[in-house]
């Protein structure tokens, strides 16, 4: 058994928004807190209505800016350096984990201060063919920083590969965790459950989502299928490309849940008979899929590298190259056709999520916190002038 650990979650981005790398946050504090640790997390935050967190300490407010086909809500306020020296020294941190080390002063606010502090450092590196400042030499300008993680973390294969061209090291691959009972265990809504087939589309409203490709995919089935319909879950509003497509289909059946909490998330996956995500790139890791996986939901998705990591084409899922409304139509059409192939799936994918449970993901970062934590002072010492 592991003594109990003070450890401070480091974010860029706004809490206050909901994100994949700040709900792995959330989870993964949760967890932790769990076991009897104590866990803070600090992060940029544009309100702090609805925050119940007591162990949150927000840093500074974000501004949202334009990264990876999606917009970062990050803070670049250097007038944050004090606070955080202060809280540094305050918390006095066993452990203190970076998520996305480079995106935002907080986290290179707080790699430029851990020298003043004894803690190990670690980072996990979440994103897929991010930022382009790294193929323009600010890798060089990033490196000092870098050296002084003394673990580091990628979500997966895609994640790992993109982040390793730049900042060549030892990583180690640990995937992003879901709540496996949270999805399999949750309430349909009794009015999507009226004997219509439901076809789940669940992602923020972005271009790189994919979502005019669900809705070109929808036209095209809706006439074989006239019971067929399509739910869209997720912040933002439809891009012109969607509009268009929904006006000349005349798609005024599309049902538009906007934003949701988690808890309602889980209850839209269970009330899928399809789910379908057709991103079009830039995606590390496929933790929707998983959700929907463990809701029993059969996936149809875009052969893109994070979801491939993720789903077994025939086997827990089914893989469609990414912009091609018309092999996404066709293989929502398989299922349809197919309830046994529909069932496989189904069945198949509920194994595929249980591997990813939050247990086994939180044992395994926190047993690689005791790497470091093991290790004499004096090779910590070193690992920083590597």
């Amino acid at each position: 058994m592991h003594r109990s650990l003070k450890v401070g979650f480091i974010s860029p981005y706004d809490h206050a928004f909901h994100g994949g790398v700040t709900s792995h946050i959330n989870k993964l504090a949760d967890k932790f807190r769990d076991w009897g640790h104590d866990v803070k997390i600090v992060a940029p935050c544009s309100s702090l209505q609805g925050i119940t967190d007591p162990d949150f300490i927000p840093m500074g407010r974000p501004v949202p800016i334009p990264s990876g086909g999606s917009i970062a809500r990050v803070s670049f306020s250097v007038w944050l350096r004090p606070f955080i020296k202060t809280v540094l020294q305050e918390q006095k941190f066993d452990i203190i984990h970076l998520h996305e080390p480079f995106a935002g002063f907080v986290p290179i606010g707080v790699l430029s201060l851990v020298n003043s502090v004894d803690a190990v450092t670690i980072g996990t590196f979440h994103t897929y063919r991010g930022t382009k400042l790294w193929g323009m030499g600010g890798n060089k300008l990033a490196m000092p920083l870098f050296r002084r993680l003394h673990g580091k973390i990628a979500v997966s294969n895609p994640a790992y590969e993109f982040i390793n061209t730049h900042f060549p090291s030892d990583y180690d691959i640990i995937p992003n965790g879901i709540n496996v009972d949270d999805f399999a265990s949750a309430d349909p809504f009794p009015e999507l459950m009226d004997g219509k087939t439901n076809l789940l589309f669940l992602g923020r409203l972005e271009k790189r989502k994919g979502l005019k490709y669900a809705l070109e995919a929808y036209s095209k089935l809706r006439w074989d299928w006239p019971d067929l319909r399509l739910v869209v879950v997720g912040a933002g509003k439809p891009d012109d490309d969607s509009f268009r497509i929904m006006s000349e289909h005349n798609l005024t059946d599309v049902v538009f849940a906007g934003n949701v909490s988690d808890y309602d998330v889980a209850r839209y996956f269970k009330s899928a008979h399809i789910f379908c995500s057709p991103a079009t790139g830039k995606e590390s890791f496929g933790i929707v899929l998983l959700e929907a996986m463990a809701a029993g939901v059969p996936v149809v998705a875009t052969e893109i590298e994070g979801y491939a990591s993720v789903v077994d084409h025939g086997l827990n899922g089914l893989l469609v190259p990414p912009k091609d409304a018309e092999q996404l139509a066709d293989a929502i059409a398989s299922l349809l056709r197919d309830p046994e192939l529909r069932a496989q799936l189904s069945s198949n994918g509920a194994l595929r999520a249980d591997e990813f449970r939050w247990d086994r993901v939180a044992r395994r970062v926190m047993d690689y916190y005791h790497q470091f934590l093991d290790e004499p002072k004096t090779a910590l010492s070193q690992s920083l002038l590597s």
